[in-house]
Protein backbone atom coordinates (compact mmCIF):
# COMPACT_ATOMS: atom_id res chain seq x y z
CA UNK A 1 0.00 0.00 0.00
CA UNK A 2 1.24 3.15 -0.95
CA UNK A 3 1.31 6.44 1.21
CA UNK A 4 -1.42 8.23 -0.51
CA UNK A 5 -3.57 4.96 -0.08
CA UNK A 6 -2.29 4.70 4.03
CA UNK A 7 -3.51 8.62 4.23
CA UNK A 8 -6.90 8.41 2.53
CA UNK A 9 -7.53 4.83 4.80
CA UNK A 10 -6.43 6.87 7.83
CA UNK A 11 -8.66 10.22 7.09
CA UNK A 12 -11.71 7.78 6.40
CA UNK A 13 -11.23 5.32 9.66
CA UNK A 14 -9.73 8.16 12.01
CA UNK A 15 -5.77 7.66 12.95
CA UNK A 16 -6.76 5.86 15.56
CA UNK A 17 -6.84 2.58 13.71
CA UNK A 18 -4.66 0.01 13.41
CA UNK A 19 -2.26 0.62 10.37
CA UNK A 20 -1.03 -3.60 10.43
CA UNK A 21 -4.63 -4.14 9.99
CA UNK A 22 -5.04 -2.13 6.95
CA UNK A 23 -2.10 -3.81 5.41
CA UNK A 24 -3.20 -7.23 5.93
CA UNK A 25 -6.71 -6.03 4.72
CA UNK A 26 -5.04 -4.40 1.54
CA UNK A 27 -3.17 -6.73 0.90
CA UNK A 28 -6.19 -9.81 1.16
CA UNK A 29 -9.21 -7.02 -0.58
CA UNK A 30 -6.34 -5.32 -2.94
CA UNK A 31 -8.57 -1.94 -3.00
CA UNK A 32 -8.55 0.99 -0.51
CA UNK A 33 -12.24 1.15 -0.53
CA UNK A 34 -13.05 -2.37 0.54
CA UNK A 35 -11.14 -2.13 3.42
CA UNK A 36 -12.70 0.84 4.04
CA UNK A 37 -16.07 -0.94 3.80
CA UNK A 38 -15.02 -3.70 5.34
CA UNK A 39 -14.01 -1.70 8.27
CA UNK A 40 -17.15 0.46 9.07
CA UNK A 41 -19.11 -3.04 8.21
CA UNK A 42 -17.33 -4.62 11.56
CA UNK A 43 -17.61 -1.36 13.72
CA UNK A 44 -21.23 -1.06 12.79
CA UNK A 45 -21.76 -4.71 13.66
CA UNK A 46 -19.80 -4.32 16.95
CA UNK A 47 -22.16 -1.18 18.03
CA UNK A 48 -25.39 -3.48 17.20
CA UNK A 49 -24.08 -6.41 19.10
CA UNK A 50 -24.31 -4.27 22.49
CA UNK A 51 -27.57 -1.92 23.17
CA UNK A 52 -27.97 0.81 21.54
CA UNK A 53 -29.46 2.75 24.67
CA UNK A 54 -28.64 2.36 28.51
CA UNK A 55 -30.36 4.56 31.01
CA UNK A 56 -29.76 4.24 34.94
CA UNK A 57 -31.88 7.04 36.32
CA UNK A 58 -30.31 10.00 37.71
CA UNK A 59 -26.47 8.43 36.90
CA UNK A 60 -25.39 7.65 33.38
CA UNK A 61 -27.39 7.61 30.64
CA UNK A 62 -25.79 6.32 27.09
CA UNK A 63 -26.85 6.05 23.42
CA UNK A 64 -24.78 4.51 20.54
CA UNK A 65 -28.26 5.07 17.70
CA UNK A 66 -26.54 8.06 16.78
CA UNK A 67 -23.36 6.52 16.29
CA UNK A 68 -24.71 3.88 14.12
CA UNK A 69 -26.84 6.15 11.68
CA UNK A 70 -23.49 8.12 11.50
CA UNK A 71 -21.19 4.75 10.39
CA UNK A 72 -24.08 3.78 8.18
CA UNK A 73 -23.99 7.02 6.32
CA UNK A 74 -20.43 6.73 5.81
CA UNK A 75 -20.75 3.47 4.06
CA UNK A 76 -23.02 4.52 2.14
CA UNK A 77 -21.12 7.60 1.15
CA UNK A 78 -18.33 4.82 0.20
CA UNK A 79 -20.63 2.79 -1.96
CA UNK A 80 -22.03 5.65 -3.51
CA UNK A 81 -20.46 4.97 -7.63
CA UNK A 82 -20.12 8.96 -7.88
CA UNK A 83 -18.42 9.19 -4.94
CA UNK A 84 -14.77 10.32 -5.16
CA UNK A 85 -12.36 8.10 -5.77
CA UNK A 86 -9.71 5.90 -3.55
CA UNK A 87 -6.13 6.88 -4.67
CA UNK A 88 -6.43 3.07 -5.74
CA UNK A 89 -9.75 3.23 -7.74
CA UNK A 90 -9.01 2.77 -11.79
CA UNK A 91 -8.97 6.60 -13.38
CA UNK A 92 -11.92 6.86 -15.66
CA UNK A 93 -10.67 7.51 -19.43
CA UNK A 94 -11.11 11.48 -20.11
CA UNK A 95 -13.16 12.08 -22.99
CA UNK A 96 -10.16 13.91 -24.56
CA UNK A 97 -8.53 10.54 -25.09
CA UNK A 98 -10.43 9.85 -28.18
CA UNK A 99 -12.11 6.88 -28.94
CA UNK A 100 -9.90 4.39 -28.31
CA UNK A 101 -9.72 1.41 -30.38
CA UNK A 102 -12.02 1.24 -33.67
CA UNK A 103 -12.56 -1.55 -35.68
CA UNK A 104 -12.91 -0.83 -39.75
CA UNK A 105 -15.08 -3.28 -41.54
CA UNK A 106 -15.19 -3.54 -45.22
CA UNK A 107 -18.24 -2.38 -46.83
CA UNK A 108 -19.83 -5.07 -49.33
CA UNK A 109 -19.12 -4.13 -52.87
CA UNK A 110 -22.33 -3.35 -55.16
Amino acid sequence: MDAATRAWLLAELGTTTDQADLDARYTRLRSARAVALEVLRERRQTLLAQPLKLALTGVLSIDNSANVAAIERQIADLADPAAPPAPDDPQPESPDAGPGIVQLHARPRR
